[in-house]
């Protein structure tokens, strides 16, 4: 009877063994994709979600609202994410790989790609097509007013226009307010420092005549902004990218292939179309992300 006893025990504890290996191996199978907080960030984790999904038979888990791009890669690093959703050139050079800003965007997209393989084994895919930079703009009033077109044309009027900008890239060193000046040669009447949630209404409403924001922000659209054109090349590209563990796409080659259907696919304009369904009308990202993937056909015909 004892003897009976311990066998069934040992057999409920192979069971429970055997359980548990199967929920990790399940678990360390899944694939998991590191978002920030951005709106921008979400969305674009699950359009990625959604053509994994679509292409292949994974199973996708999204890592949702990580701090800073600092953070997910850490995550990445620690086995705790196997991809991210957004990665941005100009962010990467100067912060996890502690390079000097590149003000060129091909030789930008080079460095990261290939300074990540060599120090990471992580991929640095080709950008999405869109770019989530600083940059001035007006009204379309305005800018038919004074015929402006790019930063350079602002030289001649700028001490007439009062400007509101993020309140840290004021006081940043090296692309900050100080440098912008010195590089451009020009400076405005008066320049607000301002949360950079609150210039697109300050612009739009005529309280300032030029303001400095994001270039994806879903507002430029909807309140009709002109972005002027950075001629000088003084902010550095931050054009948005697909990443990932270099071993996971060799491993799932079949999941490169699906990422990759989307190099090339997201415009600025349209990032700034699905930024502000989820901001302004309330979207939530993941309904924001499907909408977008069935109207475009899950980009079938983005075969590589």
């Amino acid at each position: 009877m004892r003897k009976r006893l311990l066998l069934a025990l040992a057999a409920v504890v192979a069971l429970v063994m055997g359980g548990c290996s199967m929920l990790g191996k399940e678990d360390e199978e899944t694939i998991k994709i590191a978002s920030v907080v951005t709106t921008e960030s979400q969305i674009i984790a699950h359009i990625m979600k959604g053509m994994i999904e679509h292409y292949t038979d994974e199973e996708v888990e999204i890592i949702n609202n990580l701090g800073t791009s600092t953070v997910v890669h850490q995550a990445m690093i620690n086995g705790d994410a196997n991809m991210a959703a957004t990665r941005y050139t100009g962010t990467d050079l100067t912060g996890a790989l502690q390079a000097e800003p590149i003000k060129d965007p091909k030789k930008a997209m080079d460095f990261v790609q290939k300074e990540f393989a060599k120090r990471y084994n992580q991929t640095f895919f080709d950008s999405y097509g869109f770019e989530n930079t600083y940059a001035f703009m007006v009204t379309k009033e305005t800018a038919e007013k004074y015929n402006l077109k790019t930063i350079s044309d602002l030289a001649s009027v700028a001490s007439e226009l009062e400007a509101g900008v993020d309140t840290s890239w004021m006081n940043r060193e090296g692309d900050g307010y100080k440098a912008f000046v010195e590089e451009y040669g020009f400076d405005f009447s008066r320049t607000y420092p301002m949360q950079i949630g609150l210039v697109y209404d300050a612009v739009n409403s005529g309280e300032l005549d030029v303001v400095l924001g994001y270039t994806t922000d879903g507002r430029i659209a909807s309140y009709d902004l002109v972005i002027l054109e950075d001629n000088l090349r003084f902010f550095p590209p931050y054009d948005a990218s697909p990443f990932a563990d270099t071993e996971l796409l060799e491993e799932k080659p079949e999941v490169r292939k699906a990422v990759e259907r989307l190099v090339g696919q997201i415009s600025t304009e349209t990032m700034q179309k699905l930024n502000y369904q989820a901001d302004n009308n309330l979207m939530e990202p993941a309904v924001v992300a499907e909408q977008f993937l069935v109207e475009n056909n899950y980009f079938a015909g983005g075969d590589k």
